[in-house]
This record gives C-alpha cells, sequence and structure tokens, in this order.
C-alpha cells in the first residue's frame, strides 16, 4: 500500500517537472556571464528539469527499477498531455521523446550502479541519461524539419556560438 502511495506522488512530483520544464524551455536566460551570453545557452528550463532525475533515482534506490519504469511511464503520461495543452506540440513532442529514453537510460544505469559507492549510480545514471535527453531533445524540438509540428521562434532556429563562446556558430538545434 505505501508503495502505490509513494508511486502517485513520485509521478506527481515528475509531471509537474515536465510540465514546468516543457514551458520554461521556451524562455531564454537573460544577462551574460564572463562575456558569454546565457541565452545563446542556457533556457529556464534547464533549472527544473534536472529535479526529473532525482525523483527517478530516489524512487529506483527506494522501489527498484519496476516502480520507478512505473513513475516515468506516469509521469510521461501526465506530462506529455498537460503539454501538448500548455506548450507547443513540437516542444511537447521532443520533450516526451527526450524524457522518454534519458529517464530509462537513467534508470538502467543506476540500476547497474546501485551496489556501487552510494554516489556513483545516481552521479552516472543522472549524466549519462541527461546528456542523451539534451542531446534529442534540442536535435528534435529546434530542427527546422519538424516546424511543421508548431511554428519556431527566433530562439528556436537562431545560430549562437558553440559552447556559447567560440567563434564558430551553429544551429541551436545542431
Amino acid at each position: 500500500m505505501q508503495a502505490k502511495r509513494y508511486t502517485l506522488i513520485y509521478a506527481l512530483l515528475m509531471a509537474a517537472v515536465v510540465v514546468a520544464s516543457n514551458f520554461l524551455v521556451q524562455f531564454p536566460v537573460t544577462g551574460s556571464l564572463f562575456g558569454v551570453a546565457l541565452g545563446d545557452l542556457l533556457t529556464w528550463g534547464a533549472f527544473t528539469y534536472p529535479f526529473a532525475f532525482l525523483v527517478t533515482d530516489l524512487t529506483n534506490r527506494q522501489f527498484g527499477t519496476t516502480i520507478a519504469r512505473r513513475v516515468v511511464l506516469v509521469g510521461f503520461i501526465f506530462g506529455v498531455t498537460l503539454s501538448l495543452w500548455a506548450s507547443a506540440p513540437r516542444i511537447a513532442i521532443a520533450s516526451g521523446t527526450a524524457y522518454l529514453v534519458g529517464q530509462l537510460l537513467d534508470i538502467s544505469v543506476f540500476n547497474r550502479l546501485r551496489r556501487q559507492s552510494w554516489w556513483q549510480a545516481p552521479l552516472a545514471g543522472s549524466l549519462l541519461g541527461s546528456a542523451l535527453d539534451t542531446l534529442l531533445f534540442f536535435s528534435l524540438a529546434f530542427a527546422p524539419i519538424f516546424a511543421f509540428l508548431g511554428a519556431n521562434d527566433d530562439f528556436a532556429v537562431g545560430w549562437s556560438p558553440i559552447l556559447g563562446a567560440l567563434s564558430t556558430e551553429a544551429p541551436r538545434w545542431v
């Protein structure tokens, strides 16, 4: 009974994180740091989305991979459904795809390393999962080929310096 209650709590937390992140990813951070324009590198969604990996890792640690996958799936269903309403379809679809693949990778890596030091499993799982998530999200959400899923704003189709600092520019979706 307690596992079901926590599954629901974790799933609702996950859905809230996904919806908030999908909305906030549309807003670049303004300002600069050491001469680097933060808006070329960072959106406000980058501050909320890491909590998805925290929720997944807490669930995985406490209840194992089966419940963690269930939380990811329920969070995915709620998150994508609400995101289709709250954000552009291209953001919702890209987010859902990247989220599902990244979170499932996080669960797999975490599970393989769970018997190591307490910090290795969440660190490795989150780093690998979030890297894959980011690659998939930006490739799908902002690529011009997916413009039929919703208008691309100037930020989405714009170019920026590679890593925000190099003189060579590339489209943000690359």
